[in-house]
């Protein structure tokens, strides 16, 4: 028969999260040295940087895997409503990098609002789904609420401009709504009114229009060139790879390797086996991360569980699909694997969350005879 065990920590989740943490302070590592020393650093200088974010984030995995997860629902309008700010704040005060206002710095520390937007609106949506499955297939009751909160949200994140993070944002809000059982019909419609004007602000910017020209392959050598040297990374490593440390591609071919393209960096690395296995270890998390959510113990859990579940899937889809060329080139990171702040600090608050759910709802199984 099947025991329960409640209170238990959830080692099918963590085990493979904190794999995937050292993997990627090695290939942050390997991916950053040289333009590391070409900036006049320590090789080191990048590696120590994400060192302290692993390191925060594991303590944060902690903290939150003891937090009652139910205290997120007392919380979730606010906690969403204090993200629109900062979406809104760093419009007006962002800094500039890259042509984009997408960080802000508060306090000497520099944040991306719209990476605790995004699970600020897992939360909230978990949160009014298990509130109104009553009235879900309402338009007014049921899913205007969180079409309106949804397009705040993406049309501020398109402003700074981030058309990537705005597309992830507003697949990850819709496929929360499908598990929820919003009408249907309401989000087949307002989702193809809203691809149309996604389509639209797309085209309204040259740089775009040149990176889908060099996705169907009738751009220019110069658009397609970060693609390019993905391909050559993974061409490179083959099945087993060049060996770790031995990537040609991360010194000054591959534009920040460390960053959205780390993945083609460990394909160079460790090759096709390599990248088999680390996809292997987040299926472990997604796997463990449904059932955790299927044996939730009210429908706020369930519904968060599968939301922070199908943000990592959404991420981890997006970034292997670009690096492999299946994409468009945005800029998405690996979750724990690219070098990143903002981003690894959530992500290990989301996983602290679901281990704080499969904490309450005993899903660690063991098979007894009876």
């Amino acid at each position: 028969m099947e025991n329960l065990k409640k209170g238990h920590i959830d080692w099918l989740i963590l085990l493979p999260v904190f794999t995937i943490m050292l993997f990627g302070l090695g290939f942050v590592y390997s991916a950053s040295s040289s333009h590391a020393l070409a900036s006049n650093e320590s090789d080191t200088f990048y590696f120590m940087k994400h060192l302290w974010k692993v390191l925060i984030g594991i303590v944060l995995i902690i903290v939150f895997a003891k937090i009652d997860y139910h205290i997120y629902r007392k919380f979730s309008k606010g906690l969403l409503f204090f993200s629109i700010i900062l979406l809104v704040l760093v419009l007006f005060f962002g800094l500039n990098l890259k042509g984009a206002n997408r960080w802000i710095s508060v306090f000497g520390l520099t944040i991306q609002p719209s990476e605790i937007a995004k699970f600020a609106m897992v939360i909230h949506f978990a949160s009014m789904l298990a509130a109104k499955q009553g009235v879900i297939k309402d338009f007014y009751k049921g899913f205007l609420p969180f079409l309106i909160w949804l397009g705040m949200m993406c049309l501020l994140i398109a402003a700074q401009p981030n058309f990537s993070t705005m597309m992830v944002v507003f697949a990850i809000g819709f496929a929360i709504m499908f598990v929820g059982n919003v009408n249907l019909l309401h989000l087949l419609t307002t989702g193809g009114i809203g691809v149309v004007f996604a389509g639209i602000f797309a085209i309204s910017q040259p740089y775009r229009v040149k990176r889908f020209l060099a996705f169907m392959g009738e751009g220019s050598a110069d658009d397609s060139f970060q693609l390019n040297q993905s391909l050559i990374a993974l061409g490179n490593g083959g099945v087993f790879g060049v060996g770790p440390g031995q990537s040609r591609q991360s010194d000054h071919f591959l534009p920040e390797p460390y960053g959205d393209f780390i993945f083609s960096i460990v394909g160079e690395e460790i090759g096709f086996i390599g990248l088999l296995f680390l996809l292997l270890i987040f299926g472990m998390v997604f796997w463990r991360g449904m059932l955790i959510a299927k044996k939730a113990p009210d429908n706020f859990g369930y519904f968060l569980s599968v939301g922070i579940i199908i943000t990592f899937a959404f991420y981890v889809f997006v970034n292997a699909g670009v690096n492999s060329g299946i994409l468009p080139t945005t800029g998405v990171p690996f979750p724990f694997l690219s070098y990143g702040g903002t981003a690894t600090l959530i992500y290990s608050a989301a996983i602290g969350i679901l281990l704080n759910v499969s904490a309450q709802a005993g899903t660690y199984t063991v098979n007894e005879e009876s």
